[in-house]
């Protein structure tokens, strides 16, 4: 069974976005960087992998990608971020999008256990907050990129409600830019 992994840059007071859906704050130069995208370039958006030589290189985590429509239209997004991947939106409004990325707008839980049943490699859960909380008991693994970096407020990374879900850090790394990587998985 394919897994569902939160993977997202978070701040460390836990927010994946400022209130406004934009993500500056975060630090996108540095050592983690390198370090990141060589293990997970699939995570890259399409036009990122073209410029870097990668848009025929094999996917090694993920071949698909949910997101919520806030995470989808992020300003100055494109139609179709993940080209890659099998792209998946989640969403109750209705979106013109290009025919490479499919709208789910009712039973979200029933469609992941569906998509969880399917062979491939790992679905990606690329936010937001309140998908995430919403899908938190489907979650196997969290890829968290804690940024030092403090918003106040913004986007959360669970945001609504949520019962209590332990992990288990299974890897932790830390980066001279002061960027952590830690994976979290359910025990």
């Amino acid at each position: 069974m394919r897994k569902l992994v939160y993977y997202v840059a978070v701040t460390l007071d836990g927010f994946i976005a400022a209130e406004d859906g934009t993500f500056d704050g975060f630090i996108f130069e540095g050592d983690h960087m390198a370090g990141i995208n060589a293990e997970y370039p699939d995570t890259l958006p399409t036009q990122f992998r073209e410029a870097l030589g990668l848009l025929d290189a094999p996917n090694p985590n993920f071949d698909t990608v949910l997101m919520g429509r806030n995470t989808y239209q992020v300003p100055g997004g494109l139609a179709s971020p993940y080209a890659h991947l099998r792209q998946f939106v989640v969403t109750s409004q209705e979106l013109d999008t290009p025919d490479d990325v499919e709208l789910i707008r009712e039973n979200v839980a029933g469609r992941v256990r569906e998509l969880k049943e399917e062979d491939g490699l790992d679905i990606w859960l690329c936010g937001g907050g309140k998908l995430a909380a919403e899908l938190l008991p489907l979650i196997d693994k969290l890829l968290l990129k804690i940024h030092p970096v403090v918003f106040g407020r913004g986007i959360q990374l669970f945001d609504g409600k949520a019962d209590i879900t332990r992990f288990k850090r299974t890897d932790a790394r830390l980066f001279e830019s002061g960027v952590s990587f830690m994976t979290y998985e359910r025990p």
